[in-house]
């Protein structure tokens, strides 16, 4: 009952903060807002300051610097530069793999020899393929299965993976 009296003073949940008591406001025990706007000020400043100053000094160093006169490594500087060991980035990877797909499409379509001596040879991958199919591919004879592999399997058993079939364990249902 004392729920219903309250909400008929105000017309809306708000409505109720906008008269206020006297002697309410802020707390004066909060944050000082004038305080945290000058940090603020001079964390700017500051870090203004010290960007010119790191500015400066980069060009007073480089200013200073002394540039060798002698060679790095003194052992080596009657040598010539070397290229370090491979793979190297490709300078022209586009030609590259133009020029390799090239070689690849000749290889596969066209007769050529590959030791004149053994007299080996390629043939295009269209005959090899039709050649094949003619021929047939060789394959060994079949060996007679041992004694043992005769033997049948008993229901619900199976070989195991990691016996080669050699044990048997129960199937998973």
């Amino acid at each position: 009952m004392a729920h219903d009296a309250h909400a008929a003073h105000h017309d809306d949940a708000e409505d109720q903060y906008l008269n206020t008591t006297e002697g309410s406001g802020h707390e004066h025990t909060d944050a000082n807002v004038w305080m945290i706007v000058q940090f603020a000020i001079w964390l700017i400043v500051s870090a203004v300051v010290v960007h010119f100053l790191m500015y400066g000094m980069f060009y007073l160093f480089a200013d200073q610097r002394v540039p060798k006169t002698e060679a790095e490594f003194p052992l080596a500087k009657d040598q010539e530069p070397r290229l370090p060991a491979g793979p190297r980035l490709q300078r022209f990877p586009a030609n590259e793999i133009y020029g390799f797909r090239t070689n690849e499409n000749e290889r596969l379509n066209k007769y050529g020899g590959v030791d004149r001596n053994a007299g080996t040879v390629h043939i295009p991958i269209a005959d090899a393929m039709r050649l094949t199919v003619e021929r047939g591919l060789p394959s060994r004879a079949q060996a007679a299965p041992p004694a043992d592999a005769t033997q049948e399997v008993p229901p619900g058993m199976m070989p195991q993976d990691s016996s080669s079939g050699r044990t048997l364990e129960r199937r998973r249902q």
